[in-house]
C-alpha cells in the first residue's frame, strides 16, 4: 500500500489535486469537488491533532475495530460508501479556499514522515507510523479517483 510519507506517492497526490477545477464532476457520491476537498481535510486534521473527535461508545468501538484494517490495506473502498456524520460537508464551499487548505494539511502531514510518536485515533485506536501514512494516502486516493484524477 502506498503511503503519503513516500515521496513519489506524495508528489502524485499533489499533482492529481492540481488537475481538479471548480467544475470537475464526481463519478459517484453526492459531494461536489469543493465539498470533497473540505471532507478530505478532516482525517488529516485529526491525525495532526488539530481536530478532536468524540470517542465512540464501547459497542461502536468493537464494530470499528473490525473495519480498522480496511483503513490502510490494499483493498479499494466501495464507491458510494456512507460517510461518517462528522465528516459530511453539507454547505457549499469555496473551491480555491478548500484546495489551498487541503494542500497545506497534506504538506504538514507529509512533514511528519520522520515522526515516531502518534496519538491513538479517537475511534480506531493506535496505528503505526506506516499505517497512518497508508491510511491518509488511501483516503485521498479514493476521493481523487472519485473525481477522475
Amino acid at each position: 500500500m502506498k503511503s503519503i510519507f513516500d515521496e513519489e506517492a506524495y508528489a502524485g497526490v499533489l499533482d492529481r489535486l492540481e488537475k481538479l477545477t471548480p467544475d470537475t464532476q464526481g463519478r459517484w457520491g453526492k459531494m461536489d469537488v469543493a465539498q470533497m476537498l473540505a471532507h478530505c481535510q478532516n482525517p488529516l486534521e485529526v491525525a495532526l491533532g488539530r481536530q478532536a473527535l468524540k470517542r465512540p461508545n464501547a459497542v461502536m468501538r468493537v464494530l470499528l475495530k473490525r473495519f480498522k484494517a480496511s483503513m490502510y490495506n490494499d483493498k479499494p473502498w466501495k464507491h458510494g460508501m456512507a460517510t461518517a456524520p462528522q465528516y459530511r460537508i453539507e454547505p457549499a464551499r469555496d473551491f480555491k479556499q478548500e484546495k489551498s487548505k487541503l494542500l497545506e494539511l497534506i504538506k504538514a502531514f507529509h512533514n511528519k514522515k520522520n515522526s515516531t510518536s502518534w496519538k491513538p485515533h479517537p475511534a480506531f485506536g493506535a496505528f503505526t507510523h506506516e499505517q497512518w501514512g497508508q491510511m491518509q494516502y488511501k483516503h485521498l486516493d479514493h476521493h481523487l479517483a472519485q473525481f477522475g484524477v
